[in-house]
């Protein structure tokens, strides 16, 4: 089964193809960072154009590179959200009249999902259940992962999210966008103790997070001083400090609440380095093995969203040939396909795009064909 993967929730547009049986044969993804950074952040409307100018030629990127001709995909997987809701309605639109025009399944994606699956993209993927981490620009989540579909929210922010918190920080300390990875960079020369900030929530039990507060106290700490590189770094330390203490206490108590021997650290966040090193500790100290995907499908790409998109089309046709009809065990609907003989046919009575910017992981119609 082959599946290609298309992804636009923000400021990537990413295409990826992935096999069932060889694994990912390509990924293609162009970043709009250099357009944004004029603007300090992502200007909606901006992404959407790009997202329109880019996706064919990625496409076809993706296809020759993979060897696939258009007759060997058997299903065309997009983000449906959450996300930019014009970025995502592009996405979708092109996937849908992609899977419209090649008479193939189109299979609507959750972004989280995506990035959840993610570590199953390497060489040693984790077996379910586990313990997923979840820390982006948009979502600090701690999540109970049993199967496929099969989600339960353990904590999440209750105001910022991780990676929210490291780009505004950044922005107060002078740095360009996308401001987490050079905070991170800066972070390398600070000294050590000079700014200890407060580790959020970690005095009260619960597995919840806030980054607000955090943030606050950064903003404070620069008050009325001199905007010098010294300051910069060492407040850039004592803030990555507190983020990572936070963020790997709660996954040990994490842990020790679920009994989970396997720790999934997935989002853009996840790609920090003294993240990893961190979590590390925790997982060795708490009896778990430690799992990430690698740096680059840490943040946005397409080639989690066409392992998700094949892994959700296999479950809705062995659904399918266990004569649940359209419909998958546990979340998922399935969009422009029926059951018939010999597994899932396009039947395209509903040309509804299923785009939705926001989008609770845990919703009962989460992903699905």
């Amino acid at each position: 089964m082959r599946v290609i993967g298309i992804e636009t929730s923000c400021d990537e547009t990413a295409v990826a193809v992935y096999d069932d049986v060889r694994g990912l044969l390509s990924h293609a993804l162009y970043s709009q960072i250099a357009m944004h950074q004029a603007y300090g952040g992502v200007v909606p409307e901006l992404a959407s154009r790009d997202h329109v100018r880019r996706l064919l030629p990625l496409v076809r990127e993706a296809l020759a590179k993979s060897g696939s001709a258009r007759d060997s995909i058997d299903g065309v997987a997009y983000t449906a959200g959450p996300g930019l809701i014009g970025a995502l309605l592009t996405g979708a639109g092109f996937a849908r009249s992609l899977a419209y025009a090649w008479g193939t399944p189109a299979i609507r994606v959750h972004h989280l999902e995506g990035h959840l699956l993610a570590p199953l993209l390497e060489d040693s993927p984790p077996s379910f259940p586990f313990l997923a981490l979840l820390v982006s620009g948009g979502h600090t989540q701690l999540i109970d992962v049993a199967g496929l579909g099969r989600y339960r929210i353990l904590g999440e922010t209750l105001d910022d999210a991780a990676g929210e918190a490291f780009d505004k920080t950044a922005k107060m300390l002078g740095l360009p966008y996308p401001g987490g990875a050079a905070l991170a960079h800066l972070a390398e020369n600070g000294r050590a103790g000079r700014f200890v900030f407060p580790r959020p929530m970690l005095d009260r039990p619960g597995l919840a997070f806030s980054f607000s507060g955090l943030k606050t106290a950064a903003l404070v700490a620069l008050r009325g001083r001199a905007l010098d590189d010294e300051l910069r770094a060492d407040v850039a330390r004592g803030f990555q400090e507190a983020v990572v203490d936070t963020l790997a206490e709660k996954s040990r108590r994490a842990l020790r609440a679920t009994g989970h021997r396997r720790l999934v650290v997935a989002g853009g966040v996840g790609a920090n380095r003294k993240l990893r090193q961190r979590l590390g500790v925790i997982a060795a100290e708490s009896g778990a093995e430690l799992y990430f995907p690698r740096t680059e499908f840490c943040t946005d790409n397409g080639a989690m969203i066409a392992l998700a998109g094949c892994l959700r089309l296999a479950a809705s046709r062995l659904g399918a040939t266990r004569g649940a009809g359209g419909t998958m065990a546990g979340p998922g609907v399935l969009d422009g396909a029926g059951a018939a003989s010999g597994g899932i046919a396009p039947v395209w009575s509903d040309f509804g795009l299923g785009a939705r910017a926001n989008w609770p992981l845990a919703n009962d119609e989460s992903s699905g064909v």
